[in-house]
């Protein structure tokens, strides 16, 4: 594993740092946001992680003797702008919306105050961390979504793109909610339960099915799970197993624990197999399936009354197959001047280009009743929302459209995890953000949460900040 990520990031960032450097700017205070546009797979809500990570390379991002070197190897960098490298300390304040909370497109996810080239320097394993997480945490919440009760397991990690792809992406996948992970350094490394059967490689070992499947139950009597597609489902794998299950598991005192499926029709083959385990008195053996699995194709199974326990998902979710990129991206929103704040915007004929500008906070409003989040309120940093008072929500583009919100909870969303460099956060066990994401999503309405066409979540301005932004774009109209 590499220790130091300090290059881990673009080369324009070190380019622009110069040219800071060498206008006198290297010290100017800035604010950057990081938010995404579009929710992958044309979801409701996506779920955010990595931070985390992203700390922790923050806490450690320093220059060592050898980047300075490749640097200067470079002949652009002057040995001022090199000494400074050197020298390097990073005093910058950072907001973030904790691990596992459901977020909607154009929210602060992480918002970065300090010096401008601090802040630069850090944007790419900003953008890495959180991107990949957040990407595969989305799509296992969907895949878990799917499955409606039924356990998910992770088995994605010979597929993922490279070592920190299978960690990192079985990390974001279980504080989504699945049960636990085939890569087993994350139970070592996170606490995340390493689960797994066999391989079809096992049963061709042995002579025939049967020894193949005896051996196994003799080695783990207590924790049989055995694979029985390598040859034929019905004809010879569940027989075999039934077989080893009465002639080892249960005098050994044992009860088998399951059966993986891992091709052919699993719709079809899981009723079967149920009707065979049960009319042998297997009850309670699991029926697990994997297999080049989705949320698509879970939701299938299902809905056609597929008798299937876990489903162990593998590529579509460590890669996210369907949408593999996630598409956060990190503006520049402030400069402040004699200390006064400059408010900065990103104008573009795509109107969903255009940023947000400003220092911000973001709330989510809950309903008192219901307790369901009504809507999302992105405000100037220092700005309250007074809960005593009714509230107007309205359309950040169609301000006709407005709702009074009244008896409701305004909940900030950002909190503050460095401050001038130093962590003021508790970074929580992965425990509770699992349990966290599991309470947030529950306070967000069904009709959201649609895998077709989802009820569409309102995330507004608030009047002051939308001010700024109409002045900001009228100036720049001129």
């Amino acid at each position: 594993m590499i220790k130091n990520l300090s290059l881990l990031a673009d080369f324009y960032e070190f380019t622009m740092s110069q040219g800071y450097f060498e206008n006198s700017m290297k010290d100017t205070e800035v604010v950057f946001d990081m938010f995404f546009r579009k929710v992958p797979d044309g979801g409701g809500y996506a779920i955010v992680a990595g931070l985390e990570q992203f700390i922790k390379y923050v806490k450690e991002l320093h220059f060592e003797k050898s980047d300075i070197e490749y640097l200067r190897s470079k002949k652009i960098f002057s040995d001022e702008f090199l000494q400074y490298l050197a020298d390097f300390k990073f005093t910058c304040d950072i907001w973030a919306v904790k691990e596992g909370t459901p977020v909607f497109p154009n929210e602060p996810l992480v918002i970065v105050k300090g010096p401008v080239i601090q802040a630069q320097l850090i944007e790419t394993m900003l953008l890495l961390s959180i991107n990949h997480q957040s990407l595969i945490a989305t799509k296992a919440s969907r895949i878990v979504r799917a499955a409606d009760g039924k356990a998910v397991m992770e088995f994605g990690a010979r597929r993922a793109q490279g070592k920190d792809g299978a960690v990192y992406g079985a990390r974001a996948a279980y504080i989504a909610g699945c049960a636990g992970s085939s890569c087993t350094i994350t139970d070592d490394m996170f606490g995340i339960p390493a689960l797994g059967t066999m391989a079809h490689s096992w049963v061709q070992m042995f002579d025939n099915e049967y020894d193949a499947f005896r051996a196994y139950a003799e080695a783990f009597p207590s924790d049989c799970t055995l694979l029985i597609d390598t040859y034929n489902v019905l004809k010879s794998g569940l027989p075999n197993a039934i077989r080893v299950f009465n002639d080892v598991v249960l005098k050994k005192g044992f009860r088998p624990k399951g059966v993986r499926i891992d091709s052919g029709d699993i719709t079809y083959l899981s009723k079967k197999v149920r009707d065979e385990l049960d009319a042998n008195g297997f009850e309670d053996v699991k029926i697990i399936v994997s297999n080049s699995l989705d949320e698509n194709i879970i939701k299938d199974t299902l809905a056609q009354g597929a008798m299937i326990d876990i489903f162990g998902v593998g590529e579509r979710l460590i890669t996210s197959k369907s949408e593999p990129v996630f598409g956060g991206v990190y503006k520049l929103v402030s400069v402040y001047k004699d200390g006064m704040e400059i408010p900065k915007i990103k104008i573009s004929e795509n109107v969903g280009k255009i940023t947000n500008p400003s220092f911000k906070n973001l709330y989510r409003l809950f309903d008192n009743k219901t307790g369901k989040a009504i809507a999302d309120v992105i405000t100037l940093h220092d700005e309250l929302i007074d809960e005593k008072e009714p509230y107007v929500l309205f359309d950040p583009e169609y301000t006709w459209k407005k709702k009074i919100i009244s008896d409701f909870t305004a909940i900030p969303l950002l909190i503050q995890v460095m401050k001038k460099g130093e962590l003021v956060y508790e970074l929580p066990e992965l425990s509770k953000v699992r349990a966290n994401c599991e309470c947030e999503l529950g306070k967000i309405w069904d009709e959201v949460k649609r895998f077709e066409n989802p009820h569409k979540y309102y995330v507004d301005l608030s009047e002051k900040l939308w001010k700024v932004k109409q002045k900001l774009l009228e100036d720049n109209s001129k």
